[in-house]
């Protein structure tokens, strides 16, 4: 689905052109705030989920625990992903270009710590053809860093 734009035929004389939705994430450990994001963005178009790869994932925290068909498996599992590439960097500038979204939909717990500069930059290259950042409220109470600090303090 490289830089297509999404076609449902409704019949010979109709056709709706969805809009193009991307998501970023490790989805190394699914949890209810992945299915917040994914649900959200399901509401503005087809959706494309990049999948970092798992030396994107170990420029800014932990290595994987799934490698990343593993993870890429279970994402085109989840109900409202249309399709999942690989995200070979924290900055999404090069999948942005490539698939030229209408929307990029993130939790807004990037707006500040290490993603903060990945954030500004999604924007600035969005608004080059008028694609809309959508923040969603952080699901919280729940992360994949938590889940497994929690994990480790049982050991």
């Amino acid at each position: 689905m490289v830089g297509v734009i999404q076609i449902l035929r409704i019949s010979k004389r109709s056709t709706i052109i969805m809009k193009t939705v991307y998501v970023g994430m490790s989805a190394d450990l699914i949890h209810p705030g992945h299915l917040n994001i994914i649900n959200e963005a399901r509401k503005f178009g087809a959706v494309t989920v990049g999948v970092m790869t798992d030396e994107a994932i170990a420029t800014y925290k932990r290595p994987a625990y799934m490698n990343y068909e593993q993870r890429k498996l279970i994402i085109m599992s989840i109900k409202g992903v249309d399709n999942a590439v690989p995200q070979t960097t924290l900055d999404y500038e090069p999948n942005l270009r490539k698939y030229r979204p209408d929307y990029v939909v993130h939790g807004d717990d990037w707006k500040t710590g290490v993603q903060r500069k990945v954030r500004d930059r999604v924007i600035e290259v969005l608004s080059e053809w008028g694609g809309v950042l959508i923040e969603p409220a952080y699901t919280e109470g729940i992360s994949s860093t938590k889940l497994i600090d929690y994990e480790m303090s049982k050991m």
